[in-house]
């Protein structure tokens, strides 16, 4: 009878310390996004903040929008040469775009990424209507606002940069769309609000000292039989092994693990999905990444080992990435 007193006891305890860790982490998860207001302040944060202000007086209603490769929202002869200077200063005052392009009101914001060409490699691979969609590491919301054609019913954004969430505002304050975006990591999906039918993780898991973890905590920000599309470095090879860069991957830090295909598979179901399908693989070349104004000064060009583009200035092989699709299995 004692035994299963202390039995019971144990039981409750454990249930009651894993409720007290889901509350913490739901506080804490309140006290991050919150930090999306208390970021404004930052010394390195407020003049993006007040110069967003300024481009928030101007209100255009009814704007023409281009879901095409150049993102487009207006056009220039919307604008007083006045309003068009605001943002034109603006989007300067945000360099460096990473992801995009965009087009504002006629200005050109021609980013480091040319992001039309990994969405478009996508593109035939998922339909979103009437689903709710996270996008983890997203960005400046590029992705998100092409994924606003397919009409999805909730669409959220995971990205902790201030920088590119004052660049996703600049742009949304003229689309006005119903994006939602949240200064979190893939580490707070499973504490979120509600689970999503589809989560894209593009460019993300190579930076994720456990990828199996990550890929873990897709699983479970999935509603049953969600679905996801990622994209990571891979390496070539049948081996179920993966590469570890001592210290940096093409001037990166933290880059972690780079797999073969057979490796990331086997990740991918230890996390709990199936259904695992390869859609591409791609080498990155100097169309789809290279500097521009609106970058920093250094981009793949500089990346490279000068004497042979097949290998990495660190003498690895070159960015090679590899597209996935898979479902969760429950």
């Amino acid at each position: 009878m004692l035994m299963k007193c202390q039995f019971f006891i144990t039981l409750i305890n454990l249930r009651w310390n894993f409720i007290l860790k889901i509350y913490n982490y739901a506080m804490n998860l309140e006290i991050l996004q919150n930090k999306k207001q208390e970021c404004r302040t930052w010394k390195n944060v407020e003049p993006w903040f007040l110069q967003l202000q300024e481009a928030s007086k101007i209100e255009k209603p009814n704007l023409e929008i281009d879901y095409g490769d150049w993102f487009s929202v207006g056009k220039k002869e919307d604008l007083t040469s006045e309003e068009f200077e605001v943002i034109e200063k603006t989007a300067k005052k945000l360099i460096p775009w990473r992801k995009g392009p965009f087009k504002i009101f006629g200005l050109e914001i021609d980013s480091e990424w040319q992001s039309n060409i990994k969405y478009n490699l996508i593109r035939p691979h998922f339909n979103l209507k009437d689903k709710v969609v996270a996008d983890i590491g997203c960005n400046n919301g590029y992705y998100m606002f092409r994924m606003l054609e397919d009409k999805p019913k909730r669409l959220i954004g995971f990205d902790p940069s201030p920088l590119t969430l004052h660049q996703f505002e600049f742009v949304n304050h003229f689309v006005k769309s119903d994006i939602i975006y949240e200064m979190l990591g893939v580490e707070h999906l499973e504490f979120y609000n509600h689970k999503f039918d589809f989560i894209f993780m593009l460019g993300v898991l190579y930076h994720r000292p456990d990828p199996v973890g990550t890929l873990k905590s897709l699983a479970r920000g999935l509603n049953s039989k969600g679905e996801i599309l990622i994209d990571t470095f891979m390496i070539d090879g049948e081996d179920e092994i993966c590469l570890t860069p001592n210290k940096r991957y093409s001037k990166i830090p933290n880059i972690y693990f780079i797999p073969t295909i057979s490796a990331l598979k086997n990740w991918v179901e230890r996390a709990g999905f199936e259904n695992f399908e390869v859609l591409a693989t791609t080498v990155t070349t100097s169309e789809e990444q290279r500097k521009t104004d609106w970058s920093f000064d250094q981009s793949l060009e500089d990346f490279l080992h000068p004497n042979d583009n097949t290998k990495t200035v660190e003498g690895y092989p070159a960015p090679k990435r590899v597209y996935v699709k898979a479902r969760k299995i429950l």
